[in-house]
């Protein structure tokens, strides 16, 4: 390869393995953290709900009733 090649490939590598790091880390973040999933569902809900179908997929759904009970009798 030609050196201005292996330089540019060597960026696309860097910049997704930075993108799938910071892909688990914060499904890790949303994962671990009841507070951090209702930020998300305020500021990004479209992101907590990715979350849930992976999970749901996955073949772990309580996580979605879970939030929702909490944040219902916090509500009242």
């Amino acid at each position: 390869m030609e050196p201005v090649a292996r330089k540019i490939f060597k960026g696309v590598l860097l910049l997704e393995m930075a993108g799938v790091a910071g892909a688990y880390l914060l499904y890790y973040k949303m994962d671990t953290s009841q507070d951090f999933r209702h930020t998300m569902n305020m500021r990004l809900p479209s992101i907590l709900e990715l979350y849930y179908k992976s999970n749901e997929w996955a073949g772990v759904s309580e996580a979605r009733e879970k939030d929702r009970r909490k944040w219902l009798n916090n509500k009242n």
